[in-house]
């Protein structure tokens, strides 16, 4: 299992009129802990796309809302990946104030494309060799 954390702060633009972190901005923390929790291991989105043609489209995602976060809170966005993927990616979030309080859950599961063809293809091997310490 691959297990990242990431922190940052909730900024004010993220926030509704109550102070709240908008409900929809979760979807972007998820991401931000996608992007970093793959970054931390040597693969960057960017490279993905611009090298190797593969793009990795969002299929399913859910989220589960416990407490507000709140403006200037800092929290951190802990990504894990559980199983080894084949076709399908899922990337599991918790997010969770300074105080160690969960705040937030959610599962994102992503597939891949080529990019040159359009169409659905396994989990690049790139990604494999990435991700194998991690799966034994």
């Amino acid at each position: 299992m691959l297990s990242y954390d990431f922190t940052k702060r909730v900024r004010y633009s993220e926030t509704d009129k109550m102070g709240y972190l908008y409900y929809g901005n979760y979807a972007s923390y998820y991401e931000i802990g996608r992007v970093e929790t793959m970054r931390s291991i040597g693969l960057r989105y960017k490279d993905l796309e611009e090298d190797y043609k593969i793009m990795m489209p969002v299929a399913w995602m859910e989220c589960r809302y416990i407490q507000a976060a709140k403006y200037d809170d800092e929290i951190t966005i802990n990504t894990k990946i559980v199983n080894m993927p084949t076709k399908i990616i899922q990337f599991d979030h918790l997010i969770k104030d300074s105080q160690d309080q969960l705040l937030n859950k959610g599962s994102v599961k992503l597939f891949f494309v080529d990019m040159r063809t359009g169409k659905r293809i396994s989990t690049p091997p790139l990604m494999q060799e990435k991700l194998k310490p991690y799966f034994g």
